[in-house]
């Protein structure tokens, strides 16, 4: 199935991410703590959490790709939302730690000026984060990943935090040697707003949340087929990448099974051409006119 051969295809923005991740952390953490840069430590901080982050993702995606079973009968696409939820809670852990740190620096200033090189090596690694951010987006639009999409905006966030660090320590080199620590802050309130944001989504799709602006457009296009006469029901779920649509439409009465078939079949390929990840089920019911009305008419 083509979706699965996508969730594949999505492993390598996940590894390299992980990769990238890897290497800049270890070297933000060492070039940070000798440099004397607060800033540079948690920026190294908040990328050892998108590493978590990324494995989640990658953890999410291989499980995501096994069949549907007894007890799984839509599938494993939630496993990723799932580990979603769990990298939340660790990277608001580590990002409340970040801001415990940067607090007690504040009422402990330290004297020492911050190396110029780890300006530098902020710097670089917006860049790199940069082109990361590039790769991962052309990925997501290319498979129809939102997983991937999410993890090439965490990219592009990442490279705002480093070149945002790199500002923070060049203003302490020339004097201000508290803007280095009041950045540090910064990133850490950075770490946990993503982290909020990843729980919230994760748990908006595991109580079954649905776009309402999704909702409406899918309506319109519905009750726009050919031979549907009114929308009477309207569900719609997200598993992973897959979206699942439950819609209870009304036809005319005197439509055989064959002719009432093919609304439903018209129904399932305009929705997929609008999202070609959705599984459509259509419940048919014939059009009663209210007997009021019915009464009014003949009269």
């Amino acid at each position: 199935m083509e979706l699965y051969t996508n969730l594949r295809a999505g492993e390598k923005g996940a590894w390299l991410s992980i990769g990238t991740y890897l290497i800049l952390s270890a070297i933000k953490l060492i070039i940070g703590y000798f440099g004397a840069s607060d800033a540079l430590m948690a920026d190294g901080l908040n990328n050892t959490t998108d590493i978590i982050a990324s494995i989640a993702v990658l953890i999410g995606l291989r499980i995501s790709q096994r069949p549907p079973d007894e007890n799984h009968q839509y599938g494993h696409l939630r496993a990723e939302t799932i580990a979603s939820l769990i990298a939340s809670f660790i990277m608001m852990v580590v990002g409340l730690q970040v801001l415990l740190d940067s607090g007690f620096n504040l009422m402990n200033p330290s004297r020492e000026t911050p190396s110029p090189l780890t300006a530098y090596v902020a710097l670089g690694s917006a860049v790199v984060m940069y082109f990361v951010y590039r790769y991962n987006l052309k990925l997501a639009k290319k498979i129809g990943s939102s997983a991937v999409r999410a993890a090439a905006y965490d990219n592009r966030s990442d490279a705002l935090v480093s070149t945002g660090t790199a500002i923070g320590i060049f203003g302490a080199i020339f004097g201000f040697v508290i803007i280095d620590t009041i950045t540090a802050l910064i990133v850490g309130i950075i770490i946990i707003k993503t982290g909020v944001e990843i729980f919230w989504e994760a748990v908006q799709t595991l109580t079954d949340a649905f776009d309402i602006e999704e909702a409406e457009t899918l309506s319109v296009l519905i009750r726009n087929v050919d031979g549907v006469i009114d929308l009477n029901d309207f569900k719609g779920r997200t598993h992973g990448n897959m979206t699942f649509i439950d819609v209870t439409v009304t036809v005319n009465p005197n439509l055989n099974v064959w002719e009432s078939h093919r609304i439903t079949e018209k129904i399932e390929s305009t929705i997929k051409r609008f999202n070609p990840y959705c599984m459509v089920l259509v419940h048919i019911e014939p059009h009663v006119i209210p007997k009021a009305i019915e009464e009014d008419y003949h009269f």
